[in-house]
């Protein structure tokens, strides 16, 4: 690893950073150069950026920008590219990460600024599939149906989703100018699906994955499964929503065929 030593001590970490005014503005590295304490993630680095901006060269510069709030891996705000791929920084250590510490923002989302994206695509994803339960809370629904314990571990595992979009940064079916919603959308649908209370809207989320976009477009790379942080079994949630599909196409021309003969009368 290539740090700055002093007498065999580590003393400083190296960052190179991508700086980025805004989408019209022209984009360029800056390398950056902050004392080392042991323990430190990347989001620790850039806060003694932000408390004190200047840049390896000792000039004065605006702090960084970038998404974070919980720094405890639970919020999934603070995705971007280390060192050529995606990851959460508050739990990319920099002992174990090479320098100069490459930071970028996500590539498969509109920038902001610097390490700051707008990720509403994976919202306007999650809206499609309706990803949530239906209850309006005007009265007690009492205990509800009781879960499996299979399915209660099964749930529990895809409900740590966490919308931080390692799996689209890393899945080649997303690009700017496609719909296709991604994988955390789709393990969502099952999430959902296998909720008592959620079973009651399970086609209408099947039929969003039926839509434009849909998993129709999952071109099945798998790289979504390699990169989530969570280790959510994205690939068994797609194979199981494509079966899910596969059930309601049959049940569409099943039901248009008993519309058709109810329409011609008897022979």
């Amino acid at each position: 690893m290539d740090s700055a030593q002093t007498n065999g001590t580590r003393t400083h970490v190296r960052l190179r950073i991508w700086r980025q005014e805004s989408p019209d503005h022209e984009g360029r590295f800056e390398d950056f150069k902050v004392p080392y304490h042991k323990g430190a993630n990347v989001i620790s680095c850039l806060m003694q950026i932000q408390r004190h901006p200047v840049n390896a060269e000792g000039a004065g510069t605006t702090p960084v920008i970038w998404d974070s709030s919980c720094l405890e891996e639970v919020c999934g705000s603070c995705t971007m590219n280390i060192n050529g791929r995606v990851r959460m920084a508050c739990s990319s250590l920099v002992e174990k990460l090479q320098e100069p510490i490459v930071l970028e923002p996500l590539h498969k989302f509109p920038l902001v600024r610097d390490l700051m994206v707008d990720r509403q695509r994976m919202f306007e994803a999650l809206k499609q599939v309706k990803a949530w339960i239906n209850i309006d809370g005007t009265y007690d629904l009492g205990p509800g149906p009781r879960i499996s314990p299979k399915d209660q571990q099964a749930m529990y595992v895809l409900s740590t989703c966490m919308t931080c979009a390692c799996c689209l940064e890393a899945c080649p079916q997303i690009t700017p100018d496609n719909k296709f919603i991604g994988a955390a959308a789709i393990s969502q649908v099952r999430l959902f699906n296998m909720n008592p209370t959620g079973k009651l809207n399970a086609e209408e989320r099947i039929r969003g994955l039926m839509q434009e976009g849909g998993i129709q477009d999952c071109g099945k790379a798998q790289n979504c499964v390699q990169v989530c942080p969570k280790e959510i079994p994205l690939t068994t949630s797609i194979a199981a929503m494509n079966r899910g599909v596969t059930k309601q196409l049959f049940k569409d021309v099943f039901s248009a065929d008993k519309e058709t003969k109810a329409a011609s009368g008897p022979a």
